[in-house]
């Protein structure tokens, strides 16, 4: 799998998501889903985290699926920028 040219410097995870809010100024929520399976039932279990990103400019419109970058801490809950739509 050939890496994306934006992402070959980047340090830390990157994940996708979707914008579930916008409102607050230079941040958006991002809902993260990942499937897990159930150490003792073997069923796969679809989780969901959200995380606060930091979007300069107010750009992300909820419902967008977006990329997020670990960063350094912005605040208190914001560890994350957006990386691309």
């Amino acid at each position: 799998m050939a890496k994306d040219i934006k992402t070959e410097n980047i340090k830390g995870r990157v994940l996708q998501g979707t914008v579930v809010a916008s409102k607050m100024q230079d941040t958006c929520t991002v809902a993260v889903e990942r499937y897990v399976k159930h150490p003792k039932y073997k069923k796969f279990v679809r989780l969901t985290k959200k995380f606060l990103v930091h979007d300069q400019g107010n750009t992300a419109v909820v419902g967008e699926k977006v990329s997020i970058v670990e960063t350094r801490p912005i605040s208190k809950r914001k560890r994350f920028a957006l990386l691309s739509k």
